[in-house]
C-alpha cells in the first residue's frame, strides 16, 4: 500500500472533473478547479474526514468497497480504477458484481436523465450507480455484500423488498428477477476456470 502516492491519484482525479459533470452547480464562487473534497465524499458515500486523510496519505488502507467507490465517483477508467486498487494495495475487483467498473459515458448519461429515474445494476440485479431520480423513486441502493447486495435475492429472502411494488405487480417482478439471474448464470459460471 502507498498511502502518499495514492493521496496524490486522488486529487488529480478529483482536480480534472467538473462539477456539471457529476450533475452539481458550478456556483460562482469555487476556488478549486475540479470538485471539492466534500463533494467527493458526499459522491462517494464516505466522510469529509475520512477523503481528506486519505488524500493527505494518511490513515487506514480502504477497503474495496470504498475503492469502488471512489472509483466511480471520480469516473475512472478501467486503468486507472485497476491503478487506484494498485496503489490502496488492494486485489483487483472482478469485472462483474458490485465493485464493477462503471465506465464514464454511462454514468454521464444517467447524470442526463434529469426526467427519467435510472441505475446501472450488473447481470445479477446489483445496483452500480442511481441517478437522483431513482433515489428518491425507490431508494438509495443497500450498502449490502454477498448474496444480499443483489436485489433478485433480496426479492426472494425479505419479503419487505417487495413493499415498493403493488401486490398485483409481484408475480412480474418474480418472474424478471429469477429469469435474467438464470439466463446469465451459464455463462458467467462457465467463464470463471474453475467448472469443468
Amino acid at each position: 500500500m502507498n498511502l502518499p502516492e495514492l493521496g496524490r491519484f486522488l486529487q488529480t482525479r478529483r482536480a480534472r472533473i467538473r462539477p456539471v459533470e457529476v450533475g452539481l452547480p458550478a456556483g460562482p464562487r469555487r476556488r478549486v478547479p475540479g470538485l471539492r473534497r466534500d463533494e467527493v465524499a458526499n459522491l462517494a458515500g464516505a466522510s469529509v474526514d475520512y477523503y481528506t486523510e486519505l488524500e493527505r496519505g494518511r490513515g487506514t488502507q480502504p477497503s474495496a468497497q470504498m475503492l469502488a467507490a471512489l472509483a466511480r465517483a471520480l469516473r475512472l477508467t478501467g486503468d486507472e480504477r485497476d491503478h487506484l486498487f494498485y496503489l490502496a494495495g488492494r486485489p483487483l475487483p472482478a469485472p462483474h458484481g458490485a465493485m464493477a467498473n462503471v465506465p464514464p459515458s454511462p454514468l454521464d448519461l444517467l447524470n442526463r436523465l434529469s426526467d427519467t429515474p435510472a441505475q446501472v445494476i450488473t447481470d445479477l440485479h446489483e445496483t452500480l450507480a442511481q441517478n437522483w431520480l431513482a433515489i428518491a423513486l425507490i431508494g438509495p441502493a443497500p450498502a449490502r455484500t454477498g448474496f444480499a447486495a443483489s436485489y433478485a435475492y433480496r426479492w426472494f429472502a425479505e419479503p419487505d423488498s417487495r413493499g415498493l411494488y403493488p401486490p398485483e405487480d409481484h408475480d412480474h417482478h418474480s418472474s424478471g428477477c429469477s429469469g435474467s439471474p438464470r439466463r446469465r448464470a451459464p455463462r458467467r459460471w462457465t467463464s470463471c476456470g474453475c467448472c469443468p
